[in-house]
């Protein structure tokens, strides 16, 4: 049977459960992980600054816009080609059709819808600094639920299960002392080297009771 996707408005108990497994997945990370979490978005930033010719709004806001579903490399690929080749391809009409709005010169953010992944991701790209924006991905879901949810619908496309889990990690960020973006980058390089290839054993950390 498939999970449950989490509520959108869940209860103080469960909101608390979520800080903590994202903290306790931080808390593992080794040195090593931390660094590459600490530059994920700069790095980033910098390949959007490379593949645009110093445009780095539309560097990325093409990243972000051909991200959806997409694994980091075949992100960076379809990216590359599109803004260094002129080439669109690899993904959905529609996402390559906001990626083809961005390169004719319209804003990211009229583009990009910025109460979600895309936009947020978009956003983490341009400015690694920014305290707000966090990139809630499958695995940043993940992290937070402490589960893993496969294939499964995790139903963020709604507006309020994506609001609960970024403040939850605006909230563990904030009891660790570091940005949102370097927390779920952090957290997203643990959580998908430890679950690589994984399908059903249980996810690092995993609580035995949910409140889902």
């Amino acid at each position: 049977m498939a999970p449950k996707m989490i509520s959108t408005k869940p209860s103080d108990s469960t909101r608390r459960r979520y800080i903590r497994n994202i903290i306790k997945v931080w808390e593992q990370a080794s040195d090593d992980q931390r660094a590459r979490g600490a530059a994920w978005y700069r790095t980033a930033h910098q390949l959007a600054d490379f593949l645009s010719e110093g445009d780095v709004k539309t560097g990325a806001g093409v990243i972000a816009a051909l991200s959806a579903n997409k694994s980091w490399d075949l992100n960076q690929k379809m990216a590359r080609k599109a803004l260094r080749e002129g080439v669109l391809s690899g993904h959905t009409a529609a996402n390559l059709a906001k990626a083809a709005k961005i390169m004719s010169g319209v804003d990211p953010a009229e583009v990009l819808p910025m109460d979600a992944k895309t936009g947020n991701f978009y956003r983490c790209i341009l400015d690694p600094d920014d305290q707000e924006a966090v990139c809630i991905d499958r695995h940043a879901h993940d992290i937070a639920v402490g589960r893993l949810y496969g294939d499964a619908d995790r139903g963020l496309s709604a507006k309020g299960r994506y609001a609960v889990l970024s403040l939850a990690y605006r909230n563990a960020a904030a009891k660790l002392g570091v940005s949102p973006s370097v927390l779920q980058a952090t957290t997203w390089v643990v959580w998908t080297e430890h679950n690589a290839g994984v399908n059903h054993r249980p996810a690092l950390n995993r609580y035995a009771h949910e409140e889902v």
